[in-house]
């Protein structure tokens, strides 16, 4: 064989070679479309309350209403007072919301509409947020925020979670009742109820709380795990939560809970960087 013949079959490539490489490539097209059709896909977080929703009286507005859902009264001392031209007891400055109770009298009516129907000795304020919260099976909700809450005997501040619809169910996210400690609650009826209390400083410095609602495997229950500072202090469990509506509300009341009298002069909670996301739908 000439030196030229000799070149030409040593660069010769068989034409089964040609039917390899295809088949390579196939085979490496449909692996890679059976590996991403078997990996769920990672959906991003939907913010329903973004952390800057008390940057401004318009974005607050926006985002949140004034008062209860059901109106002023609730089951302590203080009626709730504010609206979008009254700021003393719901204010905003840098970026933060201030609650802020002061002692009143002559009120009208003198007692709450709620039960128990304490005698009214404060005006005060709340706010909840516009959207409500439910947790399904299809997915899940993070709730936080940074918080200088009161701790004097008859303050009773709280971030919390009920019903749109009937009572229970209720969480209670953060709630301060005239101590030191921070309680964290589940109520499953009014009389099964899940309670862990967690050491809070008294110095009125800012810190995180963040509860992480779940719905359960059985699509009836939701896990609550509540975190302080970063931390998991405790996980409790929502019987029934699952397809419940829930108002999302920030209050200030008074006395009630946390013991009476309650403080003479003015007492101010203080709340920023709220927000709440939802992940998978």
């Amino acid at each position: 064989m000439s030196g030229q013949s000799q070149q030409l079959r040593k660069y010769q490539i068989p034409l089964h070679s040609g039917i390899r490489m295809i088949r390579l490539r196939s085979f490496s097209t449909m692996a890679i479309a059976a590996f991403f059709s078997a990996t769920p896909l990672v959906q991003a977080a939907t913010t329903v309350i973004p952390s800057t929703s008390f940057s401004s009286y318009t974005t607050l507005e926006q985002y949140w209403a004034y008062l209860y859902p059901w109106g002023s009264d609730h089951n302590g001392s203080a009626r709730m007072v504010g609206n979008s031209s009254y700021h003393e007891n719901i204010a905003i400055a840098s970026s933060t919301l201030s609650l802020i109770a002061t002692p009143t009298s002559g009120a009208v009516p003198p007692t709450s509409t709620a039960n128990p129907n304490p005698a009214i000795h404060y005006a005060s304020g709340t706010i909840y947020a516009k959207e409500q919260i439910t947790v399904t099976s299809e997915n899940s909700y993070t709730i936080s925020g940074e918080f200088s809450a009161p701790t004097t005997f008859g303050t009773w501040p709280a971030f919390w979670l009920t019903a749109v619809v009937g009572w229970p169910p209720e969480a209670d996210l953060g709630e301060w009742k005239g101590t030191a400690d921070t309680w964290f609650n589940t109520f499953n009826t009014s009389t099964v109820v899940v309670s862990d209390i967690v050491p809070w400083p008294t110095d009125l410095s800012f810190h995180t709380l963040e509860a992480v609602l779940t719905a359960e495997s059985n699509n009836v229950d939701v896990r609550i795990d509540f975190y302080m500072d970063n931390e998991l202090k405790t996980t409790q469990y929502g019987s029934g939560f699952v397809g419940a509506a829930l108002w999302l509300i920030i209050d200030l009341q008074m006395e009630g809970s946390s013991g009476s009298p309650g403080p003479t002069g003015t007492t101010t909670y203080m709340i920023r960087n709220v927000e709440i996301t939802r992940s998978g739908d």
